[in-house]
């Protein structure tokens, strides 16, 4: 094969010469010497010079060369002879004609002996060239055998490769799947490609009958005898594969008798012929069998069955795995049923742990805080002050897919503007006098949270637009910092203000308005939920009492309905302040409140009085919450009494020229409402019926 490649060598034209070519070589010295000749009589005839002994020397060399030492000779003599007939006698060196034979003779034998060596070169060529050649025909087949092996190994390694291809696919297999019939497809696919197997099944014991049932199969040829779901005799060679734990093999020869126990008549009939049963077992857990098959009668290898036991350890995990995981995708299933159920039995004030109350008025709210919390969207919490709206906000957080991050609270009224937009955005270390460090914002800190911006109103006008930002945007830049932050954070706001008021005087940005306004939530304030007070009490009395070490067990019927028939101003925030006073003053089991302190909040005695309490809440807001039915209902109460210290005025917590501003702008005259005849879709029986609820 190397000789080929090479080619023909040089050397081959040195080869010796055979005998049959005597005749040619002779017949080359008399033709070289008449062509001396015939040139040199030319030349004569013509009366030109003719140097004979030149020409007869170059006939005598290339004849020497050429033809061989023999020839050579006979070139010389015939040369001398033709010198000496044709040409006559020539003295040479003072000698006479005999003496130029003395010269060809010199000159025959340099040219012999030239001759000789290169005769000797080639036969030195030519042993080396056979030399060689019979080096590259023995170093060609070392190099042949070594391919062979090169190839053989590849052969195995490419084997080993795909053996160990399978088991990762297994291994990926068992990751990535776990459904047990989509596992056992796929692996039993993988199996019948890489083991060149026309079949592979995998069998499992079924769960009602305890038999093997044939779970999964891949068998693209066949020809529907063979099908998923069809059960192994107790007898069958699978089956007693599974029983001892061993693998089995069998091949069927021609005209071979089947025992009808072994279950192998519906193979036989679909055209297979070898076969191989593997027990899956993992932790001494005997699973089920896999089993593969061939069309032709090609027995298993002992290697073969060695790997396949590793391949079903494999498949025993996978196995293993999947029917874990469809248990405990059974009890999931079963453990959700359980919860919806009990989620059903349980009351929807469950949910909200810290807020308590059953009154209509909260159930609407909380009804919304359902609605909104797995939205995402920015919610807007008014109300006045003390009402809930920070635990309204925890529990939309606690309601929603972010209820794993961070809950960020931030009061707007509690800091200056400077500091607050430090504490909203964060900043770099020298953004200015005393940023001795870089500091982290709120923003960055409630990232994929939830932010919560108390008194929003509070913040000032040039502060808004950065805010506005951040909800339109979803990027900041920290005080002092050049660098653009990504933030994904659910803003949920609460004030006590009117924020549409602030809008339409330009104290508010209308833009941040209606990007904060895009779901409204309107706390109620105690009054209108009095059937709430009771549950607040009897929370707020174990509470402090249980702080302080206290023992308050029973609250007096006379206590409660004073309680509940104040109006709490200051709602939710003031009952828990007395009810903290009231168990710190009872000295009994008991609890005692002091009514007098009450009746001189609730009930102003001048107007100077209520200026002073109004200046506690924006005049707006109280406008907010005073609706039509609400004036009506205290204009019946006081018979129509606008002005004084029992009047509608001072019921409602508003200045008496306030009122009757209000009362002229929603067409409302006391004469008319004073009455005991009055629409009853004007007034309502109970606070929690307002259309601020509404």
């Amino acid at each position: 094969m190397m000789t080929e490649r090479m080619g023909p060598l040089h050397i081959s034209r040195f080869a010796p010469r055979r005998g049959s070519a005597i005749v040619p070589r002779y017949a080359t010295a008399v033709v070289l010497v008449a062509m001396a000749l015939g040139t040199a009589l030319v030349l004569r005839y013509e009366n030109l010079p003719h140097p004979f002994t030149s020409f007869s020397f170059a006939a005598i060399a290339i004849t020497f060369w050429c033809a061989g030492t023999g020839p050579g000779l006979l070139a010389l003599v015939l040369s001398y002879l033709a010198l000496s007939d044709l040409f006559g006698p020539v003295k040479i060196l003072g000698s006479f004609s005999e003496s130029y034979l003395v010269i060809y003779g010199i000159f025959g034998a340099a040219v012999s002996w030239f001759s000789a060596s290169r005769r000797h070169s080639e036969r030195l060529l030519t042993e080396a060239r056979d030399g060689l050649e019979i080096r590259v025909t023995e170093r060609t087949g070392e190099l042949t055998e070594a391919n062979e092996q090169l190839q053989n190994t590849q052969t195995e390694l490419r084997g080993e490769k795909n053996r160990l291809k399978l088991l990762l696919d297994l291994n990926n297999n068992i990751v990535s799947k776990l459904e047990l019939r989509d596992l056992v497809r796929v692996i039993s696919a993988n199996v019948r490609r890489m083991m060149q197997c026309d079949s592979v099944g995998v069998n499992l014991p079924d769960p009602e009958s305890g038999e093997l049932k044939l779970y999964a199969l891949d068998f693209p040829g066949a020809k529907g005898l063979l099908r998923e779901g069809m059960l192994h005799p107790p007898g069958s060679l699978p089956a007693r594969v599974l029983s001892t734990g061993q693998p089995s093999t069998f091949n069927l020869g021609n005209g071979a008798e089947l025992d009808p126990e072994t279950g192998l008549k519906l193979y036989k009939d679909e055209g297979l012929r070898s076969f191989c049963w593997l027990p899956l077992i993992s932790h001494d857990r005997r699973l089920g069998v896999l089993g593969l098959s061939r069309l032709k009668a090609t027995p298993f290898a002992q290697g073969d069955v060695l790997f396949l036991m590793q391949v079903a350890s494999q498949v025993a995990i996978a196995v293993e795995n999947a029917l874990a995981y469809g248990q405990i995708s059974e009890l999931t299933d079963k453990l959700a049923q359980e919860k919806l159920y009990l989620e059903d039995e349980i009351r929807s004030e469950a949910n909200f742990k810290e807020i308590i109350g059953k009154s209509q008025a909260l159930h609407r709210v909380l009804k919304l805080v359902e609605t909104v919390a797995p939205t995402g969207s920015t919610v807007l919490i008014s109300g006045e002050t003390g009402t809930g709206k920070e635990l309204i906000a925890r529990a939309i957080h606690d309601l929603s897919s972010r209820n794993s991050k961070t809950f960020v609270k931030l009061n707007c009224a509690a800091l200056p503007a400077g500091l607050l937009e430090s504490e909203l955005f964060g900043h770099e270390k020298g953004a200015f006098t005393g940023a001795v460090a870089q500091r982290i914002g709120r923003l960055e800190l409630a990232n994929h949270g939830t932010l919560f911006l108390d008194e929003v109103g509070e913040i000032p006008l040039e502060l808004q637009p950065k805010l506005l930002r951040i909800l339109q945007e979803r990027e900041f830049e920290r005080l002092g910092g050049t660098r653009t932050i990504q933030t994904d954070v659910r803003l949920i706001a609460a004030t006590n203000r009117d924020l549409a008021a602030m809008v339409e005087s330009q104290k508010f940005r209308s833009d941040l308005f209606f990007r904060l306004n895009v779901f409204p939530i309107q706390a109620p304030p105690l009054r209108e939920r009095p059937e709430d007070i009771p549950l607040l009490v009897r929370h707020f009395a174990e509470k402090f009492s249980r702080r302080m070490n206290r023992r308050i067990e029973t609250i007096s019927s006379e206590t409660m309905n004073t309680l509940c028939q104040y109006a709490w101003p200051g709602n939710i925030r003031e009952l828990q302040n007395v009810i903290e006073r009231a168990v710190i003053l009872s000295s009994g089991p008991s609890l005692k409140v002091t009514f007098a302190e009450l009746h001189s909040r609730a009930i102003p005695v001048s107007e100077d009085t209520s200026s002073r309490s109004t200046k506690r809440r924006p005049v707006r807001s109280i406008l907010a919450e005073v609706d039509r039915n609400q004036i009506i209902q205290a204009l019946q109460e006081t018979a129509g009494r606008v002005g004084g210290r029992d009047g509608a005025a001072a019921r409602l917590g508003l200045k008496r020229t306030t009122f009757i501003t209000r009362m002229n702008k929603l067409g409302i005259h006391p004469g008319q409402v004073s009455g005991p005849n009055v629409d009853s879709t004007d007034t309502s029986d109970t606070p929690a019926n307002s259309t601020v609820q509404d």
